[in-house]
């Protein structure tokens, strides 16, 4: 047998918030966040067997890139540090996340910045 019955799978892609994703990221890049569950092997990742944990709830990583799945579904890239975990990098729902530090509109400084620098150049 290939998979263990006792196993429950978790398809965290379509059970929570299946419709579109809200328009605004909830967490910016570089931001530090908390696993809120934890991520097993739906098959996909092919070192472990199916329903394997590959990284514990409680790990701390880093959000590495944004990106939208079927473009309707938002995937953090998130890189976790802790030595414990089978993979380094992977793709975690909002939901699946929780913020270690305030949020910061990164495009909104920039442009507030951006603006100040060309203000004083002139």
């Amino acid at each position: 047998m290939i998979v263990d019955p006792s196993v429950v799978l978790h398809d965290t892609v379509t059970a929570k918030l299946s419709g579109k994703d809200e328009t605004k990221a909830k967490f910016f890049l570089g931001q530090k966040v908390k696993l809120l569950e934890d991520v097993k092997n739906d098959g996909t990742y092919p070192y472990l067997q199916i329903g394997e944990v590959m990284i514990q709830k409680g790990s701390i990583g880093y959000i590495r890139s944004v990106g939208d799945f079927l473009q309707v579904i938002r995937v953090y890239e998130v890189h976790f540090l802790d030595a414990e975990a089978v993979v380094e990098v992977i793709g975690c729902r909002e939901h699946e996340l929780e913020a270690m530090e305030p949020y910061r509109d990164l495009e909104a400084e920039e442009h507030a910045w951006m603006s100040e620098h060309y203000k004083n150049k002139s």
